[in-house]
């Protein structure tokens, strides 16, 4: 029996603003733990909340960067549930009025395009944190994070397979850097998400029983963790038993998923209106100035890159994949106008350096725009050859100096005089009378063999150009 995978995945972001969504705490991370709390976030008898403005300006932005409906009145709900991390027993969230529904985000797969219905966009306070002691054998609770604020997005169940959604993710998770909402570091979980799987056979409309998996800390985590859903989904179904909804921890360490409990529905929960916060009234006057201030989204910044440097598609792609990696690019090309040539040192040079499980992280790259510019002009000149180029690059990888003082340093000029050229080439060609004749047969391929002496001889300092031109003009006397 073939079976087709449903996946609807729920993106928790935790917003870029200096207090909490209920009152004035400070949301740095990294604080010495239950600093960063008051009497409203830890649910004290007769504390109120009051509302964070710029949460709300940044939930609109992200619904209309996600093509959204915002709901021009909404409402907080609390959302009962009991945790050791959650202070007041509920979390203030959204339920029937969320701020924003009937989205949509266009994801690329395999060069064909997908489009991905978001269901809604809804604004809630985070939860604390539990620390766990393996050698003590106890939990400690840090409530540093609660009241943190966040938007929650959720997909409509439009992912068919593991690699959409991690596309999906990935994309959702730029389009938020690129607003500048959320910094979108997992490890930190500023950047989470829970993923709904349920498999049905290929044909039928209704969907089947579901699991939702929780702790996925990585991209890479989240496609292993929903490959192994699928399998262990569908190997039951093909046994001929029946999948329990629940929800799964994700053991990244065994690439495992683990039951932690039976999932909940929404009126487990018991939402109902929360009675200290009015609901929230936006008016069109709102939205307008908001959409004044919205950045060059990735898809459009990636159709501008096409369309102005005359850049592939896939290298577009790559270079407007993060607002960080597109303002490098930009800020290289303003002083090197040859984009193909920044394009391809980017993807080859600097990203093998730099590039880690999440993908590269630029902010951290030693090499500025300004060097790896002179590095380029460096080349195009001809005062350094590619090759001697990757040896200073890694040097300014190393030591973040700027390219003409490691040439200097390392006398690594480029040998383009071509009398002291014409010396050697004539010596290699008396020191190999064989390889000459070969040439000379037709075998033209054997001046790659002279080039690599001259190189040899050089110390790679040769122009690699001149150096054929000369062997050429050589061996054709």
């Amino acid at each position: 029996m073939e079976f087709e995978t449903v996946i609807g995945l729920e993106v928790h972001a935790q917003l870029k603003t200096n207090t909490k969504i209920f009152c004035g705490c400070t949301t740095q991370f990294g604080n010495p733990p239950n600093t960063n709390t008051c009497p409203v976030c830890l649910g004290m008898p007769g504390v109120l909340p009051v509302l964070n403005k710029t949460v709300v300006e940044y939930a609109i932005k992200m619904a209309q960067a996600t093509n959204c409906e915002i709901n021009r009145r909404n409402q907080f709900a609390r959302k009962n549930y009991f945790y050791p991390d959650l202070p007041k027993g509920y979390q203030i969230s959204q339920f029937e009025l969320p701020i924003a529904e009937h989205g949509h985000v266009d994801i690329e797969i395999n060069g064909k395009n997908r489009r991905i219905g978001l269901t809604r966009i809804h604004m809630e306070e985070d939860a604390g944190k539990l620390v766990h002691d393996s050698i003590e054998g106890h939990s400690c609770v840090d409530l540093n994070r609660t009241g943190v604020p966040l938007i929650e997005i959720v997909s409509e169940p439009d992912l068919r397979s593991a690699e959409e959604a991690t596309a999906y993710l990935r994309k959702v998770h730029a389009i938020l850097r690129y607003l500048d909402i959320c910094d979108g570091n997992m490890q930190e979980g500023s950047f989470r998400c829970d993923a709904n799987i349920s498999l049905r056979p290929v044909g039928q409309e209704e969907f089947g029983i579901r699991a939702e998996m929780k702790n996925m800390n990585s991209f890479k985590n989240v496609q292993r963790a929903l490959e192994y859903e699928i399998r262990r989904q569908r190997d039951i179904l093909l046994d001929g038993g029946e999948v329990v909804q629940e929800t799964r921890l994700w053991d990244a360490d065994r690439n495992v998923s683990l039951p932690m409990r039976g999932k909940e529905e929404a009126h487990d929960y018991r939402y109902f209106p929360d009675p200290d916060l009015v609901p929230v009234v936006i008016d069109d006057e709102w939205i307008n100035e908001i959409k004044q201030t919205m950045p060059e989204l990735p898809d459009e910044r990636k159709a501008r890159f096409i369309t102005d440097f005359a850049l592939p598609v896939d290298d577009a792609v790559i270079m407007t994949s993060s607002r960080e990696l597109a303002d490098y690019f930009e800020a290289v090309h303003k002083l090197f106008a040859q984009p193909k040539k920044i394009g391809n040192w980017i993807m080859t040079e600097l990203m093998r350096e730099m590039k880690g499980e999440e993908g590269i992280n630029i902010q951290e790259c030693p090499v500025t725009p300004e060097n790896l510019a002179a590095l380029l002009i460096l080349i195009d000149k001809g005062a350094i050859s590619g090759k001697i180029a990757k040896t200073v690059f890694s040097e300014m990888m190393e030591t973040g100096k700027n390219p003409e003082t490691i040439v200097k340093e390392k006398n690594l000029v480029q040998m383009s005089d071509e009398g002291d050229l014409l010396k050697i080439v004539q010596e290699i060609l008396a020191d190999n009378p064989g390889q000459v004749a070969q040439f000379k047969d037709g075998k033209t391929k054997v001046m790659g063999f002279f080039v690599g002496q001259l190189m040899k001889k050089t110390k790679g300092k040769a122009n690699p150009k001149m150096a054929n031109q000369l062997f050429g003009q050589e061996l054709l006397k």
